[in-house]
């Protein structure tokens, strides 16, 4: 009887003799959304729509892509739903744990460094996940790209999703580096109403959330369109 080891590797021998890759798949659940990350002076900003899609089916206008990791870090998310909020209950698992051990609030990098590796030790049977993190600590305001593979790069301005062609458009033209999160509220709705317009697989509505070394706040959908 073959080990668990063994059997691995004749599936995937099996995968590759059969012509089946491992990357079209991936990406064939990356297809909608639109979330935007903005690094600033003094915090992060985030900007997410609420769609979730099935194919060509809305299956729900209130998804939400933002989440409180810590009181300081925050993180959007893309891909399948289930996988989303698992690496988010992980991360804030974590996190907890750490500030139990170590008695400091974990930083953002480390948190990013967590979400890259579970992304990375899965690989091969992957989590359908991009994720940004990103917040204010003891360094400055971080902000980080997670791939689903694992990849990890810092990032000042950042879009994901099938929205993101539509929403760089915006941030290329009107975000500049050192701004404050009050000028970046704005630019970050805007980028992600303009994908709204333009993308059939991002809608509904807008969620925005700063990250201060204050906290974490969502802004209200009244603060919200005043800003847009």
């Amino acid at each position: 009887m073959a080990n668990a080891s063994s059997k691995l590797l004749l599936l995937v021998q099996h995968l590759f003799k059969r012509g089946i890759g491992l990357e079209k798949p991936k990406l064939e659940h990356l297809e909608g959304t639109t979330t935007v990350g903005l690094a600033c002076r003094d915090g992060v900003v985030f900007a997410t729509d609420t769609r979730a899609t099935m194919g060509y089916l809305v299956a729900s206008k209130q998804a939400r892509k933002v989440f409180k990791i810590t009181e300081t870090i925050g993180a959007t998310t893309a891909g399948g739903v289930a996988d989303t909020q698992s690496l988010v209950d992980t991360l804030r698992a974590e996190a907890g744990y750490y500030l139990m051990h170590e008695g400091a609030p974990m930083s953002v990098r480390a948190s990013a460094r967590l979400a890259a590796n579970i992304l990375h030790a899965y690989d091969l049977f992957p989590y359908i996940a991009n994720l940004l993190v990103g917040g204010a600590d003891a360094s400055g305001s971080k902000l980080f790209f997670v791939d689903l593979d694992g990849t990890l790069t810092e990032e000042t301005m950042v879009a994901t999703g099938s929205g993101s062609p539509v929403a760089y458009g915006v941030l290329e033209t009107e975000f500049k580096e050192g701004i404050g999160i009050e000028e970046a509220l704005p630019i970050a709705i805007k980028a992600v109403r303009t994908a709204i317009k333009r993308d059939i697989a991002t809608g509904n509505e807008i969620m925005v959330a700063a990250i201060t070394k204050k906290g974490y706040r969502e802004l209200s959908p009244e603060e919200i369109k005043k800003l847009a």
